[in-house]
């Protein structure tokens, strides 16, 4: 039997499949290194290696859309099931794969079932709660990824020492959370929600503030990943770290986002979307600049913490934003393109990076990267004077 929105089980049920989401590629980073030395007789492998972190990131950005689209027409639930099923299988193919080019077969359709998982549960949580309850739920949905992450990464670290193929194994824990998709959550009434949402459909469409969103998702994706792709080998190169080091360093960052994600609502009720934006880029800038001069692996974790608090802010301000100008009717494809917004820049990051840091080093990039988020830091506080 279905069970009441705000029930435990279908509250747990939703966070629990988006834990699945935000860090689905980076789950493997640690093991990044012994891949390429495993697979080094494979031309450019350093350049495919690279890629099968990053592949499900280009597949996510390119299925949110049509799921948005599906979603919107024809239901939320049926297609949240079979992608998480698919992203069980998908994921621990990794483990039992010889072939780097099957690996990356396995990784796009962990990326396609990725799209299905974080636009749907998102669309549900928005269709489930409105207001300040819909605020605060989308910020513990940030930082239950967030903590998904600090679990996945710090785990696929430790198992990355004992072998490279073991950190795939993890993506398994989606199979447990399947029942709880199929039995505990209910399928939204659409129209009920349009008029609890107090959105008229008819209304013009918030293009202006759609476009800025996508923008920053995309830019703040593209410096957000150089830590999951960049890092392991930034580390190895200043203090030779090892894999389980990488993977806890990478982990601080998501528990600082998951700690600012959980304070979103609170934050919310005393500072504008531009205000939000602000703090958020300027903290990431602050950090990325930290790392990018860190002589010490302490003083990287420093950089990391602060920019993992900036970070945090980002998801749940977009969502809320967008949730907050669009009708439901729209809201499974808006969220889609917020989706591909976010997984483009995380996909664009190594192929940008990649050279980038040949040219002049990991730590210049790094400070680059800063550099980036004080100017979009500078024009959230621009749009924010304007707008007040």
């Amino acid at each position: 039997m279905l069970l009441k929105t705000n029930s435990f089980l279908v509250k747990a049920t939703l966070l629990l499949s988006s834990s699945l989401t935000v860090m689905a590629g980076a789950t493997i980073a640690p093991a990044l290194p012994a891949m390429r030395d495993h697979f080094a007789a494979t031309p450019n492998a350093d350049y495919w290696v690279r890629l099968v972190l990053t592949a499900p990131a280009l597949f996510i950005a390119l299925g949110a859309p049509l799921v948005g689209t599906v979603i919107d027409r024809f239901g939320r639930k049926p297609l949240l099931a079979f992608a998480v099923l698919l992203y069980g299988l998908a994921g621990t193919s990794g483990a039992v794969l010889n072939n780097l080019g099957l690996i990356l077969v396995g990784r796009v359709l962990l990326g396609l079932s990725v799209a299905g998982i974080m636009t749907t549960a998102t669309a549900l949580i928005a269709d489930y709660y409105v207001g300040a309850v819909r605020a605060q739920f989308l910020g513990f949905q940030a930082a239950f990824m967030g903590l998904g992450g600090v679990l996945f990464l710090s785990l696929g670290g430790f198992l990355a020492d004992v072998n490279w193929r073991m950190p795939f194994l993890i993506y398994l824990l989606a199979l447990l959370i399947l029942p709880l998709v199929v039995f505990v959550l209910p399928e939204p009434n659409q129209a009920a929600d349009a008029q609890n949402s107090g959105i008229d459909a008819t209304d013009v469409f918030p293009w202006q503030v759609v476009a800025l969103t996508y923008g920053a998702a995309f830019l703040s994706q593209i410096v957000f990943y150089l830590i999951p792709v960049q890092l392991p080998f930034y580390l190895k190169q200043l203090v030779n770290a090892n894999a389980s080091q990488s993977g806890l360093a990478i982990a601080l960052a998501t528990l600082f986002s998951a700690g600012s994600a959980i304070a979103y609502k609170q934050i919310k009720t005393r500072l504008s979307y531009m205000g939000i934006y602000a703090i958020a880029f300027l903290s990431m800038a602050v950090g990325y600049l930290v790392i990018g001069v860190s002589p010490t692996y302490a003083m990287v974790l420093v950089g990391l913490a602060i920019a993992g608090t900036g970070l945090g802010l980002l998801m749940p301000n977009m969502n809320v934003c967008l949730t907050s100008v669009t009708p439901g009717s729209l809201r499974g494809r808006v969220l889609g393109g917020l989706t591909t917004a976010f997984f483009l820049g995380q996909f664009v990051s190594p192929i940008l990076s990649q050279p980038l840091s040949g040219a002049v080093g990991l730590d210049v990039t790094y400070r680059l990267a800063g550099g980036l988020m004080v100017a979009m830091g500078a024009v959230a506080l621009g749009l924010g004077w304007r707008w007040r």
